[in-house]
């Protein structure tokens, strides 16, 4: 009898079947909320009562995408992530992979020291006002980098990639020197083509995290045209119903459109946000478990 074959006879056990129901569940619940999204945000204001919680779509109406695609501060704004994540992952990475690979070198001088010193950093910071007062000095307020530089490391990730890197076996190396590379060449066309998975990882996750990237565009971009797509989510959320209904309606008279529910107007702005970093994750996803472990064994 084929493996198949005998996995097909197995029964379930009651303790298979609760697993089942109570993962189904759990899965349900986590998908609901983005269900509940989509379906709102599709919605035609005629067909809409006084909540905001639907099981089943009522209509599909497509007005309130339109309006936010002719939005001409989103697309300024969402150009401005576009900027601001192809930056701040090529900056990120560079920077990541550098000092972890330098890091990893154990007869390198000041190695435990600067360790040390990354580590603080995880506990401790110097509050919000000097931190203010820094990025000031340096000219960034107001400006697309001060989203890329100021967060460009992740202690965390730092450290994962110095311990991959230092599981490598050494005589990989060894033998390329012998052959007259510097350490440069060897990080760049030996180190990083055979750790292309792990690095996709931290890349996709550098990429969620510049996307995202709101805290700093709130304190220090006061200028509209240069806010990302985050800050103007934020608004359009926080917008009361009834400014966000005059807003919607104003639009749409400007555009000879339908009425628009305004709800609706939030949650495509959430769907259009999201779409992005949901359209990547499905080719990189398969590195997440590989990419976290290899890095972590090692210490």
């Amino acid at each position: 009898m084929s493996a198949s074959a005998a996995a097909a006879k197995k029964k379930w056990s009651p303790f298979d079947i609760g697993a089942f129901i109570v993962l189904g569940l759990l899965a349900v619940i986590t998908f609901f909320p983005f269900y509940n999204v989509l379906i709102v945000s599709v919605a035609k204001f005629e067909a809409i009562s006084k909540s905001d919680f639907y099981i089943l779509p009522l209509s599909f109406d497509l007005t309130a995408y339109k309006l936010l695609l002719e939005d001409t501060k989103f697309w300024t704004s969402f150009l401005n992530s576009v900027i601001v994540t192809a930056a701040g992952v090529a900056f990120s990475m560079a920077i990541s992979v550098a000092g972890a690979y330098a890091l990893s070198k154990r007869g390198m001088p000041g190695r435990n020291a600067m360790l040390s010193l990354i580590l603080f950093t995880m506990f401790f910071n110097g509050g919000l006002i000097p931190f203010y007062l820094i990025v000031k000095d340096l000219g960034l307020v107001n400006n697309l980098l001060v989203m890329i530089v100021p967060a460009g490391l992740n202690t965390f990730y730092l450290i994962i990639m110095k311990n991959y890197f230092g599981g490598i076996p050494e005589s990989l190396e060894e033998s390329a020197k012998l052959d007259g590379a510097n350490d440069l060449y060897i990080l760049y066309k030996i180190i990083l083509p055979i750790s292309a998975p792990f690095m996709a990882t931290f890349a996709l996750f550098y990429a969620v995290e510049r996307w995202n990237e709101w805290w700093y565009a709130l304190i220090f971009i006061s200028d509209a045209s240069k806010a990302p797509l985050q800050i103007y989510l934020r608004e359009t959320l926080i917008t009361s119903n009834s400014m966000l209904s005059l807003m919607a309606q104003t639009l749409a008279e400007q555009r000879q459109s339908a009425k628009v529910y305004a709800p609706a107007l939030q949650m495509a702005a959430i769907v259009v946000s999201s779409l992005p970093i949901i359209a990547v994750y499905p080719f990189l996803q398969k590195h997440f478990d590989k990419g976290i472990m290899v890095g972590s064994i090692k210490g």
